[in-house]
């Protein structure tokens, strides 16, 4: 589930993009988190700079590969593990999304990802699939007196992690008393005050759509992120935890609109996972949060707090 991890750099500025309001911000570009992050600010380079350490930071804790990290404890342990307040909290939320989800959200699919090579275009075999699936199941998971028990399975938490970072970072600027900021960590926008941002139309180089933010976060996950095309069938890093290929639905692209990155985040990855039925449905009882649904041929759905005016999706009053 973890997304657009190795997009070229200017794909990831693609994804989900400001459309203006930010030329006079105080900005910097930076790989982290293995993604191009793009903070601009009211703000000095001391503080500017104190934002990307935090996402350093978190990125430090939250590495699968990283051998410091708490999730590289934790995938190498079979017992409870002691893990910091960070790692709690985003474990937490995940399975509570994985809970609402049915089982479609699963940070415990790691096995099943780390097979898919989207970089090299390796598919892998049927058999080596279906053997990860195995270890798959997010119900082994045990949080217990601040520690965390995988029961034996590995996690990925790249589905939620920028998401938790972004959010992160804008509680830190406003402690800060920064007015304006726009904090990009690869299409996981979110914002301090009033931005208008581009939704990608999938598999282009090119906005479909506009939105304006306004103290809200927006997040996109989508099937054209990361793939391999072979034969006419694209496969995709949205992987279903129980096929362990790419979900199969009519959907090519969900941004979800709210205030709370975490939660974007992860409702995001839920929605495509779900479809567009299901996922309205999931979105209209969480309070606070609307989604942009875009089908793979190039049809949108919203959600009931919206309405579109040509290519400007607004806010209903």
């Amino acid at each position: 589930m973890r997304k657009n991890t190795t997009l070229p750099l200017v794909l990831l500025l693609l994804l989900l993009c400001g459309c203006g309001g930010n030329d006079r911000l105080n900005s910097q570009t930076r790989f982290l988190m293995d993604t191009a992050a793009k903070i601009a600010a009211d703000c000095g380079d001391e503080t500017l700079n104190g934002a990307f350490d935090l996402c350093e930071k978190l990125d430090r804790t939250l590495s699968r590969t990283n051998k410091e990290s708490d999730v590289y404890r934790l995938n190498s342990s079979d017992g409870f593990v002691t893990v910091s307040d960070d790692t709690l909290k985003i474990t937490e939320r995940a399975l509570y999304y994985s809970d609402l989800s049915d089982g479609k959200f699963d940070i415990t699919i790691c096995p099943v990802s780390e097979l898919w090579d989207f970089k090299e275009q390796v598919i892998p075999d049927r058999s080596e699939i279906a053997e990860a699936l195995k270890s798959v199941d997010y119900h082994s998971i045990e949080i217990k007196d601040g520690k965390i028990s995988l029961g034996g399975k590995k996690i990925d938490l790249g589905s939620v992690a920028k998401g938790y970072a972004a959010d992160r970072v804008t509680d830190y600027f406003k402690a800060a008393g920064v007015k304006r900021a726009l904090i990009n960590l690869g299409g996981n926008v979110s914002c301090i005050g009033s931005f208008t941002v581009g939704i990608k139309k999938p598999f282009a180089d090119e906005i479909a759509l506009t939105v304006k933010l306004e103290d809200k976060s927006a997040v996109t996950s989508g099937i054209y992120e990361r793939y391999i095309e072979k034969d006419g069938e694209i496969y995709h890093h949205i992987l279903d935890p129980k096929t362990g290929y790419g979900v199969k639905n009519e959907l090519a692209s969900v941004t979800v609109i709210g205030g709370c990155s975490l939660d974007s985040d992860a409702l995001s990855t839920v929605c495509l996972l779900s479809g567009t039925e299901k996922g309205t449905e999931i979105i209209e009882n969480s309070d606070g949060f609307e989604a942009v649904f875009i089908d793979r041929n190039g049809g949108v759905s919203l959600t009931s707090g919206l309405y579109r005016e040509n290519n400007e999706i607004i806010y209903k009053r």
